[in-house]
Formats: structure tokens, C-alpha cells, sequence
């Protein structure tokens, strides 16, 4: 499913003030970034009629990889996104070799 182009702005939006954050070490507030598990953290953007999630980790050289985006319809964040997540970290991170960094 395809995001209305005014979510979609509302996401592109979101992740640049992120990155804006992060790169001014700024403290990230838990009602725009969450850690949910294993390295693995949410970022939550709120759109009029929709909640979107991307879910991301970080790699060594200061670099946020952003896994993948979802719509959000139940209160938890389901376990099979969480799971996907950690599939593309693995991915990601097996073909960089040892430069993991799973954990702040």
C-alpha cells in the first residue's frame, strides 16, 4: 500500500528533523524515537488520518539505517515488523563486514 503524498511529506519531514537531531546530539524524545529490542528502535510519525512507523539501528560512523516503514493499527508494535528489522540489520550488516554496532 502506497502512503497519500501528504503522509508521505509528513515522513520525509520527520526523518530529516530526526537527522537534524542526531547529528547535533541532541536528546531524542520518546514520542518521536522509541527503543523497542535488540538494537532495534522506531521512529513514529503521526500523519492527520494515519500513524506511520520506520524502523531503524545504528552503524558504526555515526550512519542510521533505516529498515523499513509500516502502518501502525494496533497499540504494540507487531513482532513480525520488529522481526523484519533485525532480518535487514543482519543483511545490512553481514555485507559491511565487522562494522556492527547493535547497541548505543
Amino acid at each position: 500500500m502506497s502512503l497519500p503524498s501528504t503522509a508521505q511529506a509528513r515522513v520525509f519531514a520527520t526523518i530529516n528533523y530526526f537527522l537534524d537531531l542526531k547529528n547535533e546530539n541532541l536528546p531524542i524524545k520518546e514520542s518521536l524515537s522509541k527503543h523497542l529490542e535488540d538494537g532495534i528502535f522506531e521512529l513514529r510519525i503521526a500523519s492527520s488520518d494515519t500513524i506511520v512507523r520506520a524502523l531503524y539501528f545504528y552503524q558504526k560512523g555515526a550512519k542510521i539505517i533505516i529498515t523499513h516503514g509500516f502502518i501502525k493499527k494496533t497499540q504494540k508494535t507487531p513482532r513480525k515488523e520488529i522481526e523484519r528489522a533485525k532480518e535487514f540489520r543482519d543483511v545490512y550488516q553481514d555485507k559491511q563486514g565487522d562494522e556492527r554496532y547493535d547497541k548505543l
